[in-house]
């Protein structure tokens, strides 16, 4: 098909160009993204104040489309916070450590406790946790350092992440792009994250077993020396005391699920003699909240897994209605306001109401921390989107906006390979590029967009394009071999240099990344 490009097309595919030229010097692309969504509004329509208004369309149609995601994030990070108040976020995680007795198994456990966290909260909440409880652990089982900084960042900031199968935050930025079902993005970026994390996990346990050792005390005290050393000593959630010993951490276990003040109090009432009435009371009020967190973090994981349940079943059998499209996003995110609410009249029953809506207000600024730089890169792509582009460009309702994106992949499929390889490994590169400004979202629209168009050209799904593009984006931004990236975290809590956890992890990551698309390829 014969494709007539004009000067709006040469202008936005220049904003292409100058977006991934931006990312590969690792800046920040929201101003190019707006200043090249400005240039082609007022190019394609020959006036200034299309071109004016074109800035804030393009935002706001993002935003209109993208405002789900902010929202389910803003749920789970608020729900979290109810959580993590009460002590709950951590006894979910402390059975584990009774398995972690040799370097072997506490490389598989931190591996799965980390994917599973990950997969359902994101990786954010995963590391500081595990940071403080199963690290330490896991040192002290024999497992070394940069071991433990790549099983958590291969399975967390990788092969959870790039998925994103429950929350389908990701999936729903590349299908909504690329014009496709974001369920058959997120089951095909499943088995392709599982395929690179299998790999990536595999050779990092071959490239470190060497390192590994028998368990003994003196390797968590060596490991606790490091913050002496240049590495600095975990911060956030998981900022404890690295001086304390493991008998330390028993003595104060059984009081963990309370708050801080709350057992120091309770500690020095059991001491008194005779006990109070006041002090029964901070004893009683004590145990009640231990008691309490026990409950959640039984209840939360408990929720979780039933959904996932109904969701199998809903989708291999006719027992229950299969979820589609966007409900089972907006379920996760009913069950996260209902655990908040729950959790928030067990913390304070009388101000509950306030601190609910506080925990929400953490959410929801969170969400738009973490994710607030894609509206505006959203809205540039989305301009190049026909579905999208009459509404920026302020087009009449009944006129077809231009296909900008679309038109530039028909005029040069003639002279590009048609070979759906060679298309499958340009997406993953350009993803891969896409992922180095550190972030792993910004560039799910420029992928998704190049999926929906050129897919079709070369005999592909574009869902299986998009997938493989965001594979590309999320396990090279979202933090496996990007030191500028969210690996900093992972770096900080296992305590080893981020450059040399990103260099560690980028074989192994790039590995498993040719050989998912290239089975990706064949499959789909």
């Amino acid at each position: 098909m014969n494709v007539s490009l004009n000067a709006a097309h040469w202008v936005y595919l220049g904003g292409i160009v100058v977006i991934l030229a931006t990312m590969l010097m690792r800046k920040n692309i929201v101003v190019p993204a707006v200043i090249s969504t400005f240039l082609t509004a007022f190019v394609f329509s020959d006036s200034f104040a299309t071109g004016l208004a074109s800035i804030f369309n393009a935002s706001l149609v993002a935003a209109r489309e993208l405002f789900n995601i902010f929202l389910i994030i803003a749920l789970v990070t608020a729900m979290l916070g109810a959580l993590r108040q009460m002590g709950a976020d951590r006894l979910m995680v402390a059975p584990f450590r009774r398995v972690m007795r040799g370097a072997t198994s506490s490389f598989l456990v931190l591996a799965l406790v980390t994917y599973a966290i990950s997969l359902f909260f994101w990786p954010t909440p995963a590391v500081p946790l595990i940071g403080a409880v199963l690290i330490p652990v896991a040192i002290r089982a024999g497992l070394p350092p940069m071991a433990v900084g790549m099983a958590i960042a291969i399975c967390g900031q990788g092969m959870a992440l790039s998925s994103d199968y429950i929350i389908k935050v990701a999936p729903g930025l590349s299908a909504k792009s690329a014009g496709v079902d974001p369920d058959v993005v997120a089951d095909r970026a499943l088995v392709m994250s599982l395929i690179v994390g299998v790999i990536a996990l595999f050779a990092a346990y071959l490239t470190q077993r060497r390192h590994m050792r028998r368990p003994a005390p003196e390797l968590l005290t060596d490991w606790e020396s490091r913050a002496k050393t240049g590495f600095g000593p975990p911060t956030g959630a998981a900022a404890e005391d690295s001086s304390a010993t493991p008998d330390d951490a028993r003595r104060e276990a059984p009081l963990s699920g309370g708050s801080g003040a709350a057992a120091t109090a309770a500690s020095t009432a059991l001491l008194t003699e005779p006990v109070t009435t006041s002090a029964r009371q901070v004893i009683d009020d004590t145990f009640k909240s231990i008691r309490a967190a026990k409950t959640f973090a039984v209840l939360v994981p408990v929720a979780y897994v039933v959904f996932i349940g109904y969701l199998l079943i809903g989708k291999f059998t006719d027992l229950v209605p299969a979820l589609e499209g966007g409900d089972a996003a907006a379920m996760v995110g009913g069950i996260a306001a209902l655990i908040l609410f729950a959790a928030a009249a067990t913390n304070d029953k009388q101000g509950f109401l306030e601190t609910t809506s506080e925990h929400l207000i953490d959410g929801l600024v969170f969400a738009f921390k973490a994710m607030g730089i894609v509206i505006p890169i959203a809205g540039f792509f989305f301009i190049g989107n026909g579905d999208f582009a009459a509404t920026i460009l302020g087009l009449p309702p009944e006129t077809a906006g231009p296909t900008l994106l679309f038109d530039l992949v028909n005029a040069a499929q003639s002279h590009l390979p048609q070979n759906a390889f060679v298309s499958s490994f340009g997406i993953l590169a350009i993803g891969i590029i896409a992922g180095l400004e550190g972030s792993g979202f910004s560039g799910l629209p420029l992928t998704g967009s190049l999926s929906g168009a050129l897919g079709p050209a070369v005999g592909m799904d574009p869902a299986t394009l998009a997938a493989i593009g965001q594979m590309g984006n999320i396990w090279s931004g979202g933090g496996t071999f990007v030191a500028w990236s969210s690996l900093i975290a992972v770096a900080g809590f296992a305590r080893v240099p981020v450059l040399e956890l990103a260099r560690r992890c980028f074989l192994p990551v790039i590995t498993g990344l040719v050989i998912s698309t290239a089975l990706s390829v064949l499959i789909f």
